[in-house]
């Protein structure tokens, strides 16, 4: 009746419908641009850091190769996720609203629960790796300011614990704060902090190259006899193959997450890209942007990282002492690099956090503990509404992964685990049997036999990649001080 009477409830009402998308949720803003701008951000993280040792390990012609051939393969079946978001029309369809979502709707049956296993897995995963390196970059700014102080000879001990303790802490806090997704400076500021230490990499591997002290660098990497043995090198050739995974293995994912979510509901995604034009035409063009983007990245940070360290290149150039001075420009790196992770940690705890939390309000309905909320004042913050299940989990979550990065801080081996965890089952085989389902490709034909063919390759490259960087794993551990007696 308002309405009938009242023209401008009839205009507000209009509005109202202008601004919900054709699903009914508020419309969405996102365009190519915001995408590849948040693929390509999101996508350069601490791994290119290690691509200069995995360059060694693997050689100027093989490392360039598989490199390009991970970019090839990534863009590939990002573009099929991308006609994936709609179904079963990639551009009329009913819209899929997360990654298991989709996998239910085209593949459905247990592999809905592979795929959620997949993810929550490798969320952890790298919630550990993160305060691995978090804790490794601290240390480094005080050993550069002793070897500043000292000499670049002297014994410069500092120990990973305290700060992987003090990272814990700070995320324990955050862990706590509402709305954590809200909060888009965050965002802003770990892309600033990403491209800053990247980019201070490259440029003091192109000052070192200049300079003419560079390392001696081989078509095939390390060699035989002189810088590893024979057992050496192919674990640790399998390894670096699971470094450059890794810096591929979530491409695929974040570049779904703009057609998904924005940067930090980073499973219980809400898509944000506009509908017109057609979101997987958009995301493809995304796709091509962002992952030729990070790839330029990461030759550069390999080829000239491995050009000017040669054979011997550290498997981390910042943290692992590739470069000594200035001290200064260092220590910022290494700064930069625990600041990003900070915000990082979160992006990928936050959605596992929400997924214990869901699962157990629907399971224990009547529990105060687990659904009672509580208005408390928090200094800084105000009035804030505080559940105690979340207090206890999220804190009892963030000791237990600090813990287990503390009994296994080796930096390559990890990211080298996680690439090969990550990148067979999440930019493989999901995108190409979902891309087999909605495009109904017969059993048996050449596409069918050619991209189980692909499937089938991927999976064995990231099983070796796996075992090497579990044999360099327990190296490691062998290696490391605390555990030399254990044998």
């Amino acid at each position: 009746m308002e309405a009938y009477h009242n023209p401008s409830a009839v205009e507000s009402g209009d509005a109202a419908v202008k601004s919900l998308d054709d699903d009914g949720r508020e419309k969405r803003t996102g365009t190519f641009m915001t995408a590849s701008a948040h693929i390509i951000t999101a996508v350069i993280g601490s791994g290119v850091l290690s691509l200069a040792w995995a360059l060694a390990q693997l050689g100027w012609v093989a490392g360039t190769i598989i490199l390009v051939a991970f970019a090839i393969i990534t863009y590939y079946t990002s573009t099929m996720l991308a006609d994936c978001y709609r179904s079963p029309d990639p551009i009329n369809g009913t819209r899929n609203y997360n990654y298991m979502g989709v996998v239910r709707t085209y593949l459905g049956g247990k592999k809905v629960q592979l795929c959620g296993l997949a993810q929550y897995v490798n969320l952890v995963g790298v919630t550990i790796g993160y305060t691995i390196t978090a804790s490794i970059s601290l240390v480094a700014i005080g050993k550069s300011n002793c070897y500043h102080d000292k000499g670049h000879k002297a014994k410069c001990s500092v120990s990973n614990y305290p700060y992987m303790a003090a990272f814990g802490i700070v995320q324990i806090i955050l862990s706590q704060l509402p709305n954590f997704h809200k909060l888009s400076f965050l965002s802003i500021i770990a892309a600033v902090m990403s491209f800053s230490y990247a980019s201070i990499g490259i440029g003091l591997a192109i000052a070192t190259v200049a300079s003419g002290k560079i390392g001696k660098t081989e078509l095939t990497g390390t060699v035989i006899g002189v810088d590893v043995t024979a057992s050496e090198k192919v674990w640790k050739l399998f390894q670096a193959i699971g470094d450059i995974a890794f810096s591929y293995a979530f491409t695929t994912i974040l570049i779904e997450i703009q057609a998904y979510h924005f940067y930090y509901h980073f499973l219980q995604r809400e898509d944000t890209l506009r509908s017109s034009p057609p979101e997987n035409k958009v995301m493809k063009r995304a796709s091509l942007a962002g992952v030729s983007t990070t790839t330029v990245f990461y030759i550069l940070c390999g080829c000239i990282g491995y050009a000017a360290f040669g054979n011997q290149a550290p498997g981390d150039f910042l943290t692992d002492f590739g470069f000594y001075e200035p001290y200064w420009l260092v220590d910022f790196a290494n700064a930069c690099i625990a600041l990003h992770l900070i915000g990082a940690y979160q992006v990928y705890a936050q959605p596992f956090f929400q997924f214990v939390e869901e699962n157990c309000n629907k399971k224990w309905p009547q529990s105060n503990f687990i659904n009672k909320e509580y208005s408390s004042d928090i200094p800084l913050l105000g009035k804030c509404r505080v559940n105690l299940f979340r207090l206890v989990w999220r804190t009892c979550y963030v000791v237990l992964t600090t813990f287990v990065a503390m009994i296994f801080p080796f930096f390559n081996a990890i990211l080298g685990l996680l690439g090969a965890l990550a990148f067979w089952p999440l930019t493989v085989y999901f995108p190409v049997a979902m891309h087999i389902a909605q495009a109904k490709v017969k059993k048996y034909s050449r596409r069918w036999l050619a991209l189980n063919l692909l499937v089938l390759v991927c999976l064995i490259v990231s099983i070796l990649a796996a075992v090497g960087s579990i044999i360099g794993l327990i190296n490691s551990v062998k290696s490391y001080k605390p555990f030399k007696n254990l044998d």
